[in-house]
Order: structure tokens, then C-alpha cells, then sequence
């Protein structure tokens, strides 16, 4: 089937910025949708049908088009935080054509003289405003397209409440059109009202004293977490972490999640890695909303309840971490069973009955089991002298189909 649908990219420079193919699909068009503001761009010669979005949003009455001539308008490259990539998941490629125009970061970069490679890119539209969080580093550069008018402000608030308020901000309103605008400020210092709903924000980082400094690397400090002391402790959690092996666009299941810092470094390992705590006491539900949207991943999603029970329904995931509960009836059972063909299950135990119970279920499945034993130097009088923390006995399986390898033995990952 030849392509009925063409994505326009427009700027804001209207119908007169389109080049000759842009122009042409929409002359040739029986119906355009698009939102309001890009509708309205539009001359009056044109014989197709205006076709605003449905709200809430909704593709259903532009897929009943199929097999007409359609366009669709979209602001910059539609591929890039666009209705064309949302197009793209619902069309095969040969019914889908698009046609871009810049984008509002190469326009931005292309004003301020960044290299558009260097410069992490956050959406803010129609998503939580922490999630700025996992991007503040002391010198990076953000690109944040903003939610609406009010977006720099909220930026201005949150970067100060995290210890960046010198941070230099660059509000770029209108790229490319008659009405582009440009207000410079520090956060600490922001003072602009709001101006156009149609704005890029630019942010140059600058940490001030007592910032957190959050690593790329697994492994946070713990005090980056808020808990009651049910907290996976760093060294721990950095080699939990390394055999999870977090890939691009895999879902963790961290059950008896405590703080969830092991769901949340999951996340923080790669922006499209997805993670759902499962924990029932109601307080440290509380510290998980909190320290997810504290360390920039207001996405993980929280399931108030126990394992096995409260992971019925639950998507499947390519890896399990199990912190608590290796001792309830079925759960590593629940969790073995739902998950992928492939994936990594990692059990942690402290306790005496839970090595055990690890260890009876290694016997069966297969796995590795490995203890970590870690001991920090501390005062003793005027000398100084290790302390032991409690062991923790680690629980490593791969779960392999009887298709593909011998089931529940693990792969060749060695002991730590």
C-alpha cells in the first residue's frame, strides 16, 4: 500500500517556511489535522477539510481516514517528541510519509552555538517536571521544551531547591518566527513573568555548595535515599545492580522495594529502562514517591501491596530483584514463573532462613550463589579497626526455555 498519510513538519514561520513537497501534499490533501494554533497557519486557498485534534487526544477518527489523501501538521520534526513517532507505532513505514522541518533544538542550538550533540534533551510536555532531576550536573547542558508559559518558572524553582541556582537559563520563545524572543537569566535570579506558551528552555548547569552530586554510575550514596534503614546499602546495591544488567527498554520488577533504589538506579541507567515497586508497608511507599522524583524518575510506577499477590497482572518483566521477602510462600515461585525467557532473577538474604531458602531454591532452579562480605574502618579507642556489616548472600539465575539452553541454569557470569 502506497503512503496515504503525510506528516507535515511546520515552524512557526507558517505555511511560507513549508518547502515544495510540504506544499504540494497539502494542496493535494482531502482532509489536514492538526492542533489549533497550526490549523490556523494555514491560507484559505486550500480545498481540504480542517480536522482539529479530539480531546483528549485520540487517533481513532484519523485511522478511519485510511486510504484517502491525508496530512497531518505537526510543529518542527515530527519524529522528534512528535505525533510522527506515535504515527510510526501504529502504521507500517511504506503508508507513512513525513516531511520535517528543523526542529526547535537544531534552531535553538543553531542560536546559541551548541553542538546539538552535546546537549541532553528533556520533554516536559505532558510530563512530570522532576524528571529535570536526573539531568542536573555541574556543567551540563539541558534543552527542556517546556509544558506551557509557566515551564521556566516552575525550572527556576525547581533548579534552585536542588542546589542549582546559578544555573543560566536561556528562554527561547517562537523559534524561527516573526515573534522569536529571548530572555536570559539565573535561576536563583529569575524574575521574568510568564511570556509565550510556545518556548524551549536552554539550561547551563552550575552547582552550588551542597548540591547533590549524583554519579551516572550505579551505586548512589545513601543518603540520596530517604528510608527507615530498609535500604539496599551502596556497595551492595552497586554489584546487585551489575548483575541485574539494566539494557535499553527492559522492566524490573524490585520487590520489597523499601526505598526503591534499585527500581529507581534501574531507571537512572538508561531513559528508556522501565521499573514497578512492589512494596506494602504504607510508609515506605511514601519514601519510594519521593525519592523517585528526588533522583529524576517520576515514572517508575509504585504497587501498594505483597508479593506473590500484588504481582498478578503485572507486565513481565526481563528481571526480578528480590530484597525482601525470599522467605514468604511463593514468591521467588511467582516471580521465576512470570518471568522472561532470558531474564536475570537476583535474590538478596540476610538472615540465616533466607540463604537458606535461597539456597534450596538454587538446588532446584539453578543459579549461582555468592556471599559479600564488606567491613568499614572505624574508631576503636584511639586506634581504628573493621567493622563487619552483615553478610548478604546473593542469589544469580538466568532463566533459560527448554528451547534454549537447559531450563533455570544460569549464563557464565562469574562470582563476584
Amino acid at each position: 500500500m502506497s503512503a496515504w498519510l503525510t506528516v507535515v513538519g511546520i515552524g512557526d514561520d507558517g505555511f511560507t517556511g513549508l518547502g515544495r513537497p510540504a506544499r504540494r501534499a497539502l494542496l493535494e490533501a482531502s482532509v489536514i489535522y492538526g492542533g489549533e494554533r497550526h490549523l490556523s497557519m494555514l491560507p484559505a486557498r486550500l480545498a481540504a477539510r480542517r480536522a482539529a485534534w479530539p480531546r483528549p487526544f485520540d487517533l481513532a477518527p484519523l485511522l478511519a481516514e485510511r486510504g484517502g489523501s491525508v496530512c497531518v501538521l505537526a510543529s518542527g520534526d515530527p519524529m522528534l517528541f512528535g505525533v510522527g513517532s506515535t504515527l510510526a507505532r501504529q502504521l507500517p513505514a511504506d503508508e507513512l510519509r513525513v516531511l520535517p522541518a528543523p526542529s526547535s533544538l537544531s534552531l535553538a542550538a543553531a542560536r546559541l552555538g551548541w553542538p546539538l550533540q552535546d546537549v541532553a534533551t528533556v520533554s516536559l510536555v505532558g510530563r512530570p517536571l522532576p524528571t529535570l532531576n536526573a539531568y542536573l550536573h555541574d556543567g551540563a547542558r539541558v534543552f527542556v521544551l517546556s509544558a506551557d508559559a509557566r515551564t521556566p518558572a516552575a525550572l527556576a524553582d525547581l533548579l534552585n531547591a536542588r542546589g542549582f541556582g546559578a544555573t543560566r537559563m536561556i528562554v527561547l520563545e517562537h523559534l524561527g518566527g516573526d515573534a522569536e524572543r529571548r530572555i536570559d537569566g539565573r535561576a536563583d535570579q529569575w524574575s521574568a513573568g510568564d511570556g509565550a506558551a510556545l518556548n524551549l528552555v536552554a539550561l547551563e548547569c552550575r552547582a552550588t555548595d551542597g548540591a547533590p552530586r549524583l554519579p551516572l554510575t550505579c551505586g548512589l550514596p545513601d543518603d540520596a535515599f530517604r528510608h527507615d534503614g530498609q535500604l539496599t546499602k551502596r556497595d551492595v546495591r552497586a554489584i546487585t545492580l551489575a548483575r541485574l544488567a539494566p539494557t535499553p527498554g527492559e522492566l524490573l520488577w524490585d520487590v520489597g522495594a523499601g526505598s526503591g533504589s534499585i527500581g529507581i538506579e534501574w531507571m537512572r541507567a538508561h531513559p528508556t529502562c522501565r521499573a514497578i515497586a512492589i512494596e506494602g508497608h504504607a510508609e515506605r511507599q511514601r519514601f519510594i514517591e519521593h525519592n523517585r522524583d528526588a533522583l529524576g524518575v517520576p515514572g517508575l510506577q509504585l504497587v501498594a501491596g505483597r508479593a506473590p499477590q500484588a504481582l498478578e497482572g503485572l507486565a513481565a518483566p526481563h528481571a526480578v530483584f528480590i530484597g525482601g521477602g525470599v522467605t514468604v510462600p511463593g514468591v521467588l515461585e511467582a516471580c521465576w514463573a512470570n518471568l522472561r525467557d532470558g531474564g536475570r532473577l537476583i535474590a538478596n538474604a540476610v538472615t540465616l532462613q533466607g540463604e537458606a531458602a535461597l539456597a534450596a531454591w538454587r538446588d532446584k532452579h539453578g543459579g549461582t550463589l555468592t556471599r559479600i562480605a564488606l567491613a568499614d574502618a572505624q574508631p576503636l579507642g584511639g586506634f581504628d579497626t573493621w567493622r563487619q556489616a552483615l553478610p548478604i548472600t546473593l542469589l544469580d539465575a538466568v532463566k533459560r526455555s527448554a528451547g534454549n539452553g537447559v531450563a533455570g541454569q544460569p549464563d557464565a557470569r562469574s562470582s563476584v
